[in-house]
């Protein structure tokens, strides 16, 4: 085992790369610099570590990292902002009913794996990311209740009642992921997470 494996296990960043058998893809350049991203914020801290070290960890060169990554932050997000995005299309189109905002809002944590904003999550102290986290957090909170408030709105809701159903549901999403990913691997899954909170906000009916 490698030096940067140990680190990996240790760290329990291997979880982003599961153990490859013989004749699998060789894990990727995005995964690469992704695994040693985190381990860089678990030993450095987040605000200690530079895209310079990143790379200089990877094994690549900064305009490679910046191929898969459009600043430090989004090897965290990256991968969370993908299913938002792909969410709020979803919510955008016409006649979104009570069926169809749960099967966006499942859509982005289903099948969702341990990744770096997971790890995150699960060592934000060890990694200095308290700050960092909320407010991204609320960024990405925030874009998912205002889509979640403008599907409300074109199924006729009251402007008040989906501005309220908007940020119900998108704090749902953002706790049941933080919570999944505080558990650690192996104690269920982000889906299980927001189907047992989505009941909790079931008197807040869509329409």
């Amino acid at each position: 085992m490698t030096g940067q494996a140990r680190r990996a296990t240790r760290y329990g960043v291997g979880m982003i790369n599961p153990a490859r058998g013989v004749g699998r893809p060789r894990v990727s350049s995005r995964e690469t610099i992704a695994e040693a991203a985190c381990e860089l914020f678990l030993e450095a801290g987040y605000e200690g570590t530079s895209i310079a070290d990143i790379a200089q960890r990877a094994g690549v060169s900064r305009s490679s990292f910046f191929n898969y990554f459009a600043s430090k932050s989004d090897v965290l997000w990256s991968g969370l902002d993908a299913r938002i995005d792909r969410a709020v299309v979803a919510l955008s189109a016409s006649g979104v009913d009570a069926a169809g905002v749960q099967t966006a809002l499942e859509s982005i944590v289903d099948g969702l794996e341990p990744d770096p904003l997971a790890l995150a999550f699960g060592n934000v102290t060890a990694m200095g990311l308290e700050a960092d986290l909320a407010r991204e957090s609320a960024v990405r909170q925030g874009r998912l209740a205002a889509a979640l408030a403008g599907a409300a709105r074109a199924a006729g809701v009251e402007r008040i009642r989906a501005d309220v159903l908007g940020a119900a549901y998108a704090v749902a999403v953002l706790s049941s992921l933080r919570v999944w990913a505080e558990g650690g691997a192996g104690h269920g899954s982000p889906l299980a997470q927001l189907r047992h909170a989505l009941p909790r906000i079931a008197d807040l009916r869509w329409g």
